[in-house]
């Protein structure tokens, strides 16, 4: 698969998420030799301001930075461009106007992933950062195309969810495992079908632990969104 279509990425946002991205992204693309894979570009700046807190809590708004980085790739040559991050999306709109080509949504990604599964229209899990649970980045769009979409608790999120996110940010993957896993297994055992891991890096933290145990099909956020960026790639 020769290929000249550049591909930027908007990362930093966390760091470890950006470079799983880059990492699932050369292994899932089919290749025999190092011209076959996609050429890309890199943009990881982990100074843009909190998402959650600037959506929910007055913090630093973090579109100028995203900004910057949108023109950056423009000017390295990206053909469109893909964004590791869920809460980022967001600012989708802006982004997309700013960049002037492709912005492959990841939430679109994992609707095509929940497909390539063959997950029928039914209950799902729905695991995110709180400020992408609050502004139904995910839930609007999946339930349009029959998904219903079911999300932890509150207080789920605030013992559980949200410090695992915090554990993968600060680089102790490890410990967050268990209470991921844990929340996994409490929305199957509500009626979901499947669990959507709606935040970058949420699919770190089961994957720190043996995730094929919790025997329900998982939605991994990152793989969905570079499985769309090689389709983009290849099309």
């Amino acid at each position: 698969m020769t290929n000249e279509r550049i591909l930027g990425v908007l990362g930093g946002m966390g760091p470890l998420a950006s470079a799983q991205f880059m990492l699932r992204l050369t292994l899932l693309t089919p290749a025999e030799r190092d011209q076959d894979h996609i050429p890309a570009v890199l943009w990881s700046d982990p100074r843009v301001p909190d998402r959650t807190r600037g959506k929910l809590s007055g913090g630093e708004d973090p579109l100028p930075w995203l900004l910057r980085g949108i023109d950056g790739l423009k000017a390295a040559g990206s053909g469109a461009i893909a964004v590791p991050c869920n809460t980022a999306h967001g600012w989708y709109e802006e982004m997309a106007a700013r960049a002037g080509m492709p912005v492959l949504h990841i939430v679109d990604a994992a609707a095509a992933d929940l497909r390539r599964q063959s997950v029928p229209a039914c209950r799902i899990g729905l695991m995110g950062t709180q400020a992408t649970l609050n502004m139904r980045l995910y839930q609007d769009r999946l339930e349009r195309q029959g998904w219903e979409c079911l999300t932890p608790t509150q207080e789920e999120m605030d013992r559980l969810v949200s410090p695992s996110i915090a554990l993968v940010k600060a680089n102790r993957v490890g410990e967050a495992y268990e209470p991921l896993a844990g929340v996994v297994r409490t929305l199957a055992a509500r009626g979901a079908g499947a669990v959507v891991l709606g935040c970058t890096e949420i699919p770190l933290g089961i994957q720190a632990g043996p995730y094929a145990s919790l025997d329900i099909k998982l939605v991994d956020s990152i793989d969905a969104l570079a499985r769309a960026a090689i389709e983009w790639a290849r099309s």
